[in-house]
């Protein structure tokens, strides 16, 4: 049994097959007060991203949205990011989005391994409900576009991760002696992300 709070969906529980529905009732009042204290959460992170007005977050600057009709594409001239018109604007943002992901993180992640010692087998870019990034046992790199809404202090912290994970594949003290290490203030960088995450959207 799963169960979420999104700020899209709400709250979600996700059954095995063959569950009892009196479970999820259960579950849910088990989890009540953790409920409540996300379901607030996601309610500020709401209220962040409705004061931003016609501006997107881009690794600490603040991006203006000019939307343009007749246009398909968002494209970045200068302070200001160009969109389309309508129900059209969210999805060519979030295109514009992937592909600046993956030109700011492939040279930040390919310097970090260079800096390491160590390499990695391929880059994809995702948009991961429940994860930042994520390193495979074969050196497959994944990271969530959504990082580029953070600020860039931030999206350095979760290249390192990643990058040690490279070498120790668990979160052990032998880890975080490790991202220490290599990130001296990663734990600015992840308190960060774990009180602002929900924000980090469009």
């Amino acid at each position: 049994m799963r169960v979420t709070v999104d700020l899209a969906r709400g709250v979600e529980v996700v059954l095995p097959a063959k569950t009892a529905e009196r479970e999820a009732a259960d579950a849910v009042r088990e989890l009540r007060p953790w409920i409540e204290r996300r379901m607030h959460e996601l309610a500020r992170a709401r209220a962040a991203v409705a004061a931003r007005g016609p501006t997107v977050p881009y690794l600490g600057q603040v991006l203006h949205l000019r939307a343009e009709p007749g246009r398909t594409r968002a494209v970045r001239r200068g302070a200001e990011l160009v969109v389309p018109v309508g129900p059209w604007q969210r999805p060519a943002l979030e295109r514009w989005y992937r592909a600046a992901a993956r030109a700011e993180i492939a040279p930040r992640l390919d310097r970090a391994c260079e800096l390491a010692g160590t390499t990695y087998s391929r880059l994809t870019i995702r948009g991961q409900r429940t994860r930042w990034a994520s390193c495979s046992r074969t050196g497959a790199m994944s990271f969530n576009w959504r990082l580029l809404l953070a600020p860039e202090p931030v999206l350095d912290y979760v290249v390192w991760h990643e990058v040690c994970h490279l070498e120790v594949m668990n979160h052990s003290p032998q880890f975080w002696a490790l991202i220490a290490q290599r990130c001296p203030d990663y734990r600015q960088q992840a308190r960060w992300l774990r009180r602002h995450g929900p924000t980090l959207v469009l």
